[in-house]
């Protein structure tokens, strides 16, 4: 119910700026244009960040992170001796942590892949299929956004026993 007074006031919004700015007095008329100019910055904004990041992505900006913490766990388990146990046993909850993080980027992904493949020339758009490659769309950027933060605290953690096998 609130979703559909939500998309209800979104249209009644969007249809007074359209009738404003054919019909409106000249003010109603340049406050339109302002509105529409602002909206069209912050899509493409918002257009320019979602590059940027596909490109971050898309140069392997997460496997490199990925790749040096299995290098840093290689190098604790090898000191591993001299290392308390709590220590070995929080190394293999990170450790399977990163696994985890690997599993979801391999499959955000094969996602991309699927997401850039080509679309048979000819045919007719059709508006659901668009709709649905939107979502799609959307939801891999909510997945990479989620990795990100999921990385970053497990670097963190990482950080935290790194410090704590060397006090040690």
């Amino acid at each position: 119910m609130i979703r559909s007074l939500v998309k209800i006031g979104i249209l009644l919004v969007g249809a007074i700026l359209v009738y404003n700015y054919f019909f409106g007095t000249d003010t109603e008329k340049d406050n339109s244009r302002k509105i529409f100019g602002q909206m069209r910055d912050v899509v493409v904004s918002v257009g320019q960040m979602v590059k940027t990041e596909k490109n971050n992505f898309d140069a392997g900006k997460y496997d490199g992170v990925l790749e040096q913490l299995g290098g840093a766990y290689r190098a604790v388990r090898d000191r591993a001796q001299y290392v308390d146990e709590k220590v070995i046993k929080r190394l293999d909850e990170l450790e399977s942590r990163k696994e985890q993080l690997q599993t979801e980027l391999d499959s955000i992904e094969k996602g991309d892949e699927a997401a850039a493949a080509p679309v048979k020339k000819g045919l007719k758009k059709d508006p659901k299929a668009e709709e649905k490659k939107a979502a799609k769309a959307a939801d891999q950027t909510r997945r990479k956004a989620a990795l990100q933060h999921e990385l970053e605290l497990l670097l963190r953690d990482s950080d935290a026993l790194l410090k704590q096998a060397a006090e040690n």
